[in-house]
């Protein structure tokens, strides 16, 4: 498994991560006529569109056969107004490849990159249904927020975590 900094040529493949991880991750969370609109065309532009930008920083995991598998993304939001702090904004994988450690290495790399930009805090939002918030708690990020979020009329929980020493994230 190869993890590497996204080019615009993965928006394809990052894009077909994003719907079917979403589609596996959130079914029965988001509103089913949510997930049955997403589409890998919609994606790929969206993606195409993130990578473009200079403060995105996305970083896929590609097999030796150079299929994207997994990818993950961060910077700044624009809600965020703490000093030396930034987000990470996504983490999706396959879920045939989940369990394989390739979330450790995505969230390795974008935190290499978090500490060469200077942030000292970084924050991630995760909906509370999800289960993928074991594998941040997992790797010591520590409740900072709970707030709400609306997805096709049905209001969902999302918690804010936030890791204040990423320097010991990388050791």
């Amino acid at each position: 498994m190869k993890i590497r900094e996204a080019t615009i040529s993965d928006a394809t493949g990052i894009g077909k991560v994003h719907v079917d991880a979403w589609i596996t991750t959130y079914k029965g969370i988001v509103p089913d006529e949510y997930l049955d609109r997403l589409t890998y065309e919609k994606r790929t532009r969206l993606w195409e569109s993130n990578i473009s930008k200079e403060d995105q920083y996305i970083c896929v995991a590609e097999t030796n056969d150079n299929e994207i598998v997994g990818f993950a993304s961060g910077g700044k939001r624009v809600t965020n107004h703490l000093d030396h702090s930034g987000d990470l904004t996504s983490i999706y994988i396959l879920k045939e490849y989940q369990g394989q450690g390739i979330g450790k290495g995505l969230m390795k790399q974008m935190f290499t990159k978090f500490t060469e930009l200077g942030y000292k805090t970084i924050f991630v939002e995760v909906l509370e249904s999800n289960e993928s918030r074991f594998f941040y708690e997992g790797f010591n990020a520590k409740f900072y927020e709970k707030t709400t979020i609306t997805i096709q009329d049905k209001e969902l929980d999302l918690l804010i975590y936030q890791w204040k020493d990423i320097d010991k994230l990388l050791s």
